[in-house]
């Protein structure tokens, strides 16, 4: 069975002083108690790893780990700017975003790159989180399923029965940061479709791959995308800043 996991992504925001009173605010609550059989984790920018991981450490929780944001599709060598993969594992990162789509519509990130850097993460030990998602011109024109499909079909040609270590998150542009959400019928029916492509592939893929859905998650809709079939967490954007409505999600 898979397990529930919910990752917050706090994207470009954060400081020290206010990172500390989140992750001891989280950890607090957490202690109180959690739904058995559920994994947890915050995505925290590059700069605070270091001090999120030691401050996770501190709060002695299994079910609360550290996730990265971003990766580089490179082990080491000169590229500027970029982290690698064995930098994230020193950190004692768990899961590490690939592809959200704000990497691909800023960076121009492609499916390939993605995989690529999946592959990365895989072979340090570490967990993947591999965004898809369509926009609001590819949904209203009736081709979201095509675009998903697509983006997913590269990340099986490449990663092959590697998949299974995956996790995949299936974030519709348009409810990324604007309020609007899936209905949890259309975000079901999505998380359906790419276990279904899946199963093309390998039905044991699929059914250990857990797939997250993103996009403007919070407190009040959270209970019922959890309960779909197919929708196995969340990876939580703006809600996720907010300690108190993480953990709401989380309880979810």
């Amino acid at each position: 069975m898979r397990p529930l996991i919910v990752i917050g992504n706090w994207k470009m925001n954060g400081s020290l002083a206010g990172n500390e009173v989140w992750i001891k605010a989280v950890c607090k609550g957490m202690e109180q108690g959690m739904p058995a059989g559920r994994k947890f984790s915050v995505c925290a920018p590059a700069p605070y790893l270091a001090q999120c991981g030691a401050l996770i450490d501190q709060c002695s929780l299994a079910f609360l780990t550290l996730g990265a944001q971003d990766v580089s599709a490179h082990s080491s060598g000169a590229y500027t700017g970029e982290i690698s993969a064995v930098m994230l594992k020193e950190l004692r990162c768990t899961y590490v975003i690939v592809g959200h789509s704000e990497r691909r519509q800023m960076h121009h990130e492609t499916d390939g790159l993605v995989a690529e850097k999946a592959f990365q993460v895989l072979d340090l030990g570490m967990t993947p989180v591999i965004c898809v998602g369509e926009s609001a011109d590819e949904r209203n024109s009736g081709r979201a399923v095509e675009v998903v499909r697509g983006q997913i079909a590269k990340q099986v040609a490449v990663l092959q029965d590697r998949l299974a270590d995956c996790l995949i998150a299936y974030e519709p542009v348009w409810a990324i940061g604007t309020g609007k959400v899936a209905s949890a019928q259309l975000a079901q029916d999505m998380h359906r479709a790419i276990r279904l492509q899946l199963a093309e592939f390998d039905e044991d893929v699929a059914s250990h791959v857990g797939i997250l859905y993103g996009g403007s998650v919070k407190p009040d809709n959270a209970v019922e995308l959890f309960a779909m079939p197919d929708i196995d967490g969340g990876l939580i954007g703006g809600a996720s800043l907010n300690p108190q409505d993480f953990l709401a999600i989380c309880q979810a």
